[in-house]
């Protein structure tokens, strides 16, 4: 998220995106190691 103006370059194109994009959505931020990686190891 912190990188989305950077990624596309204009910023009133950029607000105009985000502001559609977020308006009605929830913002879940997870942290920690990925249970991706620790169903794999698990696996294989």
């Amino acid at each position: 998220v912190q990188g989305w103006y950077d990624i596309i370059g204009e910023k009133t194109i950029a607000d105009a995106i985000l502001d559609r994009l977020i308006h009605n959505s929830h913002r879940i931020e997870l942290s920690g190691e990925s249970m991706r990686k620790k169903r794999s190891k698990n696996i294989g």
